[in-house]
């Protein structure tokens, strides 16, 4: 059983889908004071860097298993964004990603002891539609406060789908973990058969 480092719902219903036996064990770490040591960075380094540091706070705690740790990362015309403060916040993202291609960057990385074994980040292109504000409240009184949680304010699996006119990219990074690396990292350090 590995312990992965998070208390995504979306992460837990990937390896729950994918049959990986897991113990979900959020990882305190100051994801904002992170992001703020590393800027300049793109945000693939930064989601990288952020999903090594929640592998790594919880490898004291449980010496020998194999940690995962997982974030994801929007940009937008240059600008990165984090999960709305408030639904007020998630209106104005909303408005900001109208008609513009969003970039998710989402990454994974394995510890074991106090060491990072594996890494890995990949990145989707999604083409968001011109959002009339009457759609953006709609959408947001049926998905609010779900989508406080999620970086982009969507659930492709649920409404969120409609923010969309094309997405380039695979489904589970989409979801936020780049799952079929993740399982062949797996199956490599001998958690999964192969």
């Amino acid at each position: 059983m590995i312990i992965l480092a998070s208390k995504s719902a979306s992460r837990r219903a990937m390896l729950d889908a994918a049959g990986v036996a897991y113990e979900a064990v959020p990882a305190n770490v100051d994801e904002r004071g992170i992001e703020a040591g590393l800027a300049g960075h793109g945000s693939a380094e930064i989601a990288l860097a952020l999903a090594k540091a929640k592998a790594a706070a919880l490898s004291n705690a449980y010496p020998g298993q194999l940690i995962l740790g997982s974030d994801s990362l929007v940009s937008v015309g240059g600008s990165r964004f984090d999960k709305p403060v408030d639904r007020s916040a998630a209106a104005d993202h909303l408005r900001f990603f109208s008609g513009k291609t969003m970039q998710l960057h989402s990454a994974a990385a394995i510890a074991r002891g106090d060491t990072i074994i594996w890494q890995h980040a990949a990145r989707a292109n999604l083409q968001v539609r011109e959002l009339s504000d009457e759609f953006i409240e709609t959408y947001l009184d049926a998905e609010w406060p779900e989508v406080s949680c999620c970086v982009g304010v969507f659930r492709v699996e649920a409404l969120g789908v409609q923010l969309f006119e094309a997405i380039e990219g695979d489904q589970f990074t989409v979801l936020g973990m780049p799952l079929l690396p993740v399982l062949s990292a797996l199956r490599d350090l001998g958690e999964l058969p192969s």
